[in-house]
């Protein structure tokens, strides 16, 4: 029994009548008739009372009809939502990130994104960078942004996107930092900080930055999150080093360069090599790539090689 034997079924019972049935579906009468007959035998029950210019339904036909309809309609519904699919109206993508990519590129990449597929659901999730290539390998994310060099699993691939600056952070209502457009390691130093947590990557980066220089940083608060430290600089409690992108539309705060050392992060775009990703996957991912190569040609970011 097939899709198209229950279909030649309706029309039939619809019509009552081979001919008309026929010219519905565009088939020829024999070949209407040999569907017909393949699906009784399939049955094992005759399904019409054939008599001379009149067709009926038997008992067994009957019973049949709705259950028939009901399986075309299943599979009407199952066609549009492949094509809902396969047109991107529908879907949903999880998408792991680290918390200063959260609230940078990623909304960012949301906003372009969402205004292209709103059917397309996104699951956010936010986490360090060996969370997320741990959640990665498990198939618990579909796509992950991540910051660190460190080797990963063998089913694991990252395409490097952007390299950003990281730079500092102070409150846009108070005096600039130095007299210049940028600062010197030497000078950060001696500045009031605000620092991330110790799971923090960019904790780690100034850290050994200054540790190289033989500098002790002037640390005024320790621990908070992303958002919470943009909120105590914002205040004028301190400064603090971020990645550039972060201060993007926050004219609360104030950014100036670091010109010696200069200190870079790479972001990197990771996916399961051994997994073929869902188009709406594949969609976002065009998404990330297209924003990255935007905050590239404005100045915010270098593309990576």
């Amino acid at each position: 029994m097939n899709l198209e034997q229950l279909r030649a079924f309706v029309e039939v019972s619809r019509h009552g009548h081979f001919t008309r049935a026929a010219e519905s579906l565009r088939l020829a009468q024999p070949s209407l008739s040999r569907q017909i007959s393949t699906l009784e035998q399939d049955l094992g029950s005759e399904l019409f009372h054939r008599a001379r210019g009149h067709i009926s339904l038997t008992a067994a036909g009957e019973t049949l009809l709705p259950l028939a309809k009901r399986m075309l309609a299943d599979a009407d519904a199952v066609r549009r939502e492949m094509a809902e699919l396969a047109g991107l109206r529908r879907g949903r993508v999880r998408l792991g990130a680290t918390p200063s990519l959260c609230t940078s590129l990623v909304t960012e990449v949301i906003s372009a994104f969402h205004g292209a597929h709103p059917g397309i659901g996104i699951e956010i999730v936010e986490r360090g960078s060996r969370g997320l290539d741990a959640e990665l390998a498990e198939g618990a994310l579909d796509l992950a942004l991540v910051t660190t060099s460190t080797a990963v699993s063998g089913s694991l691939r990252r395409t490097a996107l952007l390299t950003e600056d990281l730079v500092v952070v102070s409150s846009a209502s108070r005096p600039p930092l130095a007299a210049g457009a940028s600062l010197v390691l030497a000078e950060l130093a001696e500045l009031p900080q605000i620092v991330f947590h110790r799971s923090y990557d960019l904790r780690a980066t100034t850290e050994a930055a200054f540790q190289a220089a033989g500098l002790s940083p002037s640390v005024v608060l320790e621990g908070p999150e992303m958002d919470a430290v943009l909120r105590f600089v914002e205040r004028g409690i301190g400064v603090a080093v971020v990645p550039a992108m972060v201060a993007l539309g926050r004219p609360e705060l104030r950014v100036t360069r670091l010109a010696e050392p200069r200190l870079t992060r790479t972001v990197s775009l990771a996916h399961r090599s051994d997994v073929t990703p869902t188009r709406a996957a594949a969609a976002l991912s065009d998404a990330i790539v297209a924003t990255a190569d935007r905050l590239a040609e404005e100045g915010v970011v270098v593309r990576a090689a």
